[in-house]
């Protein structure tokens, strides 16, 4: 079956209210773990995680930085308006030159109760800092905004410190609180851009990392700014009516290298969440088609929603690196900066990635089909022992660590 095909109601559960972790636990490390492989489950702790690791593992991190994109206007009439930033617009290109930008600065944005800001513009005031929100054009459910700020030289990321919240996800239900300006960030986060955690990566501890050095597994980082589209419901019957959001990723040489090694030993490489696994699988596919002829273009995802189904895998995941890492020492590319819009479904099989470490996801979400594509129908059972044995589920909720099922 084409994943076009899939009817996204095949790939639901109940979830009850009360299994949705609305606070994260005192300490990170202590989230219980489910580990999958061959059929069995086993339950565990989170700063456990090495015991379930082969020596020689490479475990991929997301260290992107989530930035308080929620900015709350008051109208003159007293209305509240929510601007949700989720990426610059033309010409800013990638979002390390967004966050540095000096006022003004345009992006794309969701506009919560919309209707009542009909013109004109909006302001945040807060001693010497000022804020102005003007509304330009509309495409789908996003907003062109402009916004201008005093002081000036204030960088868009220093004015999203001062006058945003963090934007912790919807189905939370409650306000943000500052104990979350802290916990919905990993303790690895580097690069601003994010308006999503990548939540996977919540769980890791300094105990954690030491651990897993001392049973010989090995680490690499990559960038992947997690847009809001993680969190788009499947509105369609089918997967073929349903758009896949596009991220920007970030990978260096360096890894590449160290990735490019490891695949060709066949040493294990485990993803520390979805996003990781979505640069790891794209990665591949742009080695395929830099084989035949591709030129990366960053306006364009370099992988979109279905090619991965369409192209053929004539090279070996080790080939492919290969091919990419020329691609980028010929040019003296140090980091590569692309996008990707690929959708990991059934019948999906992964190319690069042998396991994944994730929390617990929302029926009929994407999230869930990636899951899928990794374990086939075995996530049922994996849900039903989460569901069964108390464990936390969505973003503040527990952890898994999941092998391919080859």
């Amino acid at each position: 079956m084409h994943p076009r095909d899939i009817r996204i109601a095949d790939y639901s559960y109940t979830l009850p209210d009360e299994k949705i972790a609305r606070y994260p636990l005192p300490e990170r490390d202590t989230s219980k773990l489910l580990v999958y492989r061959e059929g069995a489950i086993i339950e565990s702790v989170f700063y456990k995680l090495h015991e379930f690791l082969p020596r020689g593992s490479l475990l991929v991190f997301n260290n992107t930085k989530v930035v308080p994109a929620r900015l709350r206007f008051v109208t003159h009439t007293g209305a509240t308006v929510e601007v949700f930033c989720l990426e610059p617009s033309h010409p800013i290109t990638d979002m390390a030159t967004a966050m540095q930008q000096t006022s003004p600065a345009t992006w794309w944005c969701m506009v919560g109760n919309a209707s009542k800001w009909r013109k004109g513009t909006l302001t945040i005031s807060q001693g010497d800092f000022t804020l102005t929100a003007a509304v330009g054009s509309r495409e789908g459910g996003s907003f062109s905004i402009t916004f201008n700020w005093q002081p000036s030289v204030m960088s868009f990321a220093e004015m999203l410190e001062i006058a945003g919240k963090v934007p912790i996800p919807p189905y939370l239900n409650r306000e943000s609180e500052p104990e979350d300006k802290f916990r919905y960030q990993t303790i690895f986060a580097k690069h601003k851009g994010s308006v999503a955690a990548p939540t996977a990566g919540l769980h890791f501890t300094e105990r954690v990392f030491t651990s897993l050095h001392n049973a010989g597994c090995e680490t690499g980082e990559i960038t992947l700014h997690v847009g809001a589209g993680t969190f788009k419901p499947v509105k369609t019957e089918k997967m073929e009516g349903h758009d896949m959001h596009s991220e920007e990723f970030v990978i260096h040489s360096d890894f590449l290298g160290h990735l490019m090694k490891k695949s060709e030993i066949q040493d294990p490489i485990v993803a520390v969440g979805t996003t990781s696994l979505r640069v790891l699988e794209t990665l591949y596919w742009i080695g395929i088609k830099l084989h035949s002829g591709y030129k990366l273009n960053f306006a364009q995802p370099a992988i979109s929603q279905w090619e991965a189904y369409e192209l053929s895998k004539s090279l070996t995941p080790a080939q492919s690196l290969e091919i990419l890492w020329d691609y980028m020492q010929s040019r003296n590319i140090k980091e590569l900066h692309t996008r990707t819009q690929i959708l990991i479904s059934p019948p999906y099989k992964p190319m690069l990635a042998d396991a994944l470490i994730t929390n617990f996801h929302q029926p009929q979400s994407t999230l869930l089909l990636l899951v899928a594509a990794l374990v086939g129908e075995e996530w049922r059972k994996i849900y039903h022992y989460a569901l069964t044995h108390e464990f936390r589920f969505l973003s503040y909720g527990d952890s898994s660590l999941l092998y391919v099922n080859k």
